[in-house]
């Protein structure tokens, strides 16, 4: 009697398994296949940009909140990719969001670029630099005015100068 059960536990595990499998290695692929200006092997990007940052940046890792530096940081400046050091944000558009990442309302014209990110079993809009394809974050719709946009952007990802 627990033969067909285990059978169909098995068929249902392994269902699961390779659904999952093909929705997150068909991301992979899409996001592999798009060409940025700025390029690397894999094993330079590991090099140039160590643990933390290579997770984010090129795995698409989500850091701990409350853990980069830069979501305290209130001075004027620009916020720039780790991975290119193209400027991404100005302090002008960084608001306290409440969320434990550094957040902004708008990104420098042409800095970043979106696509659909289906991972965690939902939709969302990942962020990345548009010279390096480097994953910076997501985009929310319940920012503040005047765009009501909230660019939730991982602080490992970026650097800050000072204006």
């Amino acid at each position: 009697m627990t033969q067909p059960a285990d059978r169909r536990s098995f068929l249902t595990i392994t269902s699961l398994g390779t659904a999952a499998v093909a929705l997150f290695g068909c991301r992979g692929a899409a996001v592999a296949a798009e060409r940025f200006p700025v390029s690397m092997s894999d094993a330079e990007w590991k090099k140039k940009l160590g643990g933390a940052a290579y997770n984010v940046l090129r795995q698409e890792a989500t850091e701990q909140p409350y853990s980069s530096p830069l979501n305290g940081e209130h001075r004027a400046g620009i916020f720039g990719c780790k991975g290119c050091a193209q400027p991404l944000f100005s302090s002008k558009t960084k608001f306290e969001s409440g969320t434990g990442w550094p957040s902004f309302w708008a990104p420098l014209k042409g800095a970043v670029g979106t696509r659909t990110d289906g991972s965690m079993m939902m939709s969302r809009v990942e962020v990345h630099c548009s010279r390096c394809g480097g994953h910076l974050g997501h985009v929310f719709d319940d920012g503040p005015k005047p765009t009501g946009k909230r660019y939730c952007m991982n602080g490992v990802a970026m650097t800050f100068r000072a204006a």
